[in-house]
């Protein structure tokens, strides 16, 4: 089976180019490079010309390494998630605690990588690394391999979504330019909702913003240790099956 090119540039098993002079690029520095771009500017910023000059190269010197703008993107982003730390002592649920956070501290880094689509399972170095450490955690309970699976792809998927839409959260927070920005932010989505949710249309809604739940921020983290710990319970109860 051949492979895509990206994945083998990722996994080592492209050949170097043997024609013309020794390059002075490698992929490791482009891919290094694109990050950069993207971290400081966005991922619509990264192009083939615009990773070129930060490293003061000819666009066309990079295609000696990458066939394509998509395939530097498939590479920056398993670059950007890095390895996943060294697995924590303990139960699964230990392991799988730290597991989510290790995870989470990843990819709040560098949050332009969450706009790369996710398809299917890992195939790229560093999220197989992660995807393997997930799977060992569950080592010695009465799950299924495929089960293993299931149960690593749905903690992923949480902490994906957490860190995404805590990442927009937290850019609006900042634009507020507030001396409590999270206090001020959840102030202003109370205010505006009562005034665009009719009770009549929205009366559970309505019910949420009188309770008080927005008239104090909680701690950044509460909500995300809300969901995880609702998420491992129900993976315990499918363990204990």
């Amino acid at each position: 089976m051949d492979l895509p090119p990206g994945l083998e540039a990722a996994w080592g098993l492209r050949e170097h180019p043997r024609k013309g002079p020794k390059p002075g690029l490698t992929l490791p520095k482009i891919v290094a490079a694109a990050i950069a771009v993207a971290d400081r500017d966005g991922l619509d910023a990264v192009s083939m010309a615009r990773v070129a000059a930060e490293l003061g190269a000819a666009p066309m010197s990079l295609y000696r390494h990458v066939t394509s703008k998509d395939e530097l993107v498939e590479l920056m982003t398993d670059a950007a998630w890095g390895p996943p730390p060294e697995p924590a002592d303990g139960t699964w649920r230990d392991k799988m605690n730290a597991w989510a956070w290790a995870m989470r501290a990843s990819m709040f880094q560098h949050p332009w990588a969450l706009k790369v689509p996710v398809s299917g399972l890992p195939v790229y170095p560093n999220n197989v690394a992660w995807f393997e450490q997930g799977l060992a955690a569950f080592d010695g309970t009465a799950l299924s391999e495929t089960h293993k699976a299931s149960v690593v792809l749905l903690v992923s998927g949480y902490v994906r979504i957490h860190v995404s839409t805590g990442a927009d959260i937290e850019a609006a927070m900042r634009a507020e330019n507030a001396e409590d920005a999270g206090q001020a932010w959840m102030l202003k989505y109370r205010d505006m909702m009562a005034k665009v949710a009719d009770p009549a249309r929205f009366p559970a809604t309505t019910r949420l913003l009188e309770s008080g739940a927005f008239d104090a921020a909680d701690p950044p983290d509460d909500e995300f240790v809300f969901g995880l710990e609702r998420i491992l319970d129900g993976i315990a109860q499918l363990i204990s099956q």
